[in-house]
């Protein structure tokens, strides 16, 4: 309740809570129903993959039966920095989430850590008969990949991350994104900007 006063009284009007398990999907849906400018997702993180690769019907038809505040799928995709769950299952699941948003004709979120390469060719892949569209969550890539994304029409969120000391080449990244494909966002609690 006190994080939704204190968005409101600083002009903030919508929200968007993002799911990385079935236990926060739980949570997400009891939010939602409680508050009007709160907005959902539903997905399995990369670090979640081991104990469930599959976005199943059941979740699809609940979502498909007219739950319009689940806007999106995610968050999903590769994380090879920590491989908390092997790389063929974190794609399985990662392929499995983007043909859910493709089915439900809803954005995917993505997330992205040590994985650029595998991350765009399976959204490449994934996109050519498609109309995804895909959020790349906390940006920190290469310009080459943010180039790539680009150029599959991607859009790429950025934290506080590139106002750290040490983020001077993301920065200079993000710069070279057209503001059309840019957006921001707070990843909250975690990455807040210097000096917060």
């Amino acid at each position: 309740d006190k994080v939704i006063q204190r968005a409101s009284s600083n002009k903030v009007t919508h929200l968007l809570t993002i799911c990385t398990t079935l236990d926060s999907f739980e949570k997400i849906k009891l939010i939602i129903n409680k508050y009007k400018n709160v907005y959902g997702t539903f997905g399995i993180h990369p670090h979640e993959a081991k104990n469930f690769t599959e976005v199943d019907s059941k979740y699809i038809s609940e979502i498909k039966k007219g739950n319009n505040k689940i806007i999106g799928i995610g968050e999903t995709g590769l994380d090879y920095y920590y491989n908390h769950s092997d790389e063929k299952t974190q794609k399985k699941s990662f392929i499995n989430h983007i043909q859910a948003a493709s089915e439900l004709d809803i954005p995917i979120i993505v997330h992205s850590r040590n994985a650029e390469k595998d991350t765009y060719e399976i959204l490449e892949s994934e996109k050519k008969n498609s109309n995804l569209k895909v959020l790349i969550h906390c940006f920190t890539g290469s310009e080459n990949f943010a180039k790539k994304l680009l150029n599959i029409d991607c859009y790429i969120s950025v934290s506080g991350i590139i106002t750290f000391s040490n983020s001077d080449e993301l920065a200079q990244t993000v710069s070279t994104i057209p503001t059309e494909n840019l957006l921001v966002e707070t990843d909250s609690p975690y990455l807040s900007p210097v000096p917060y």
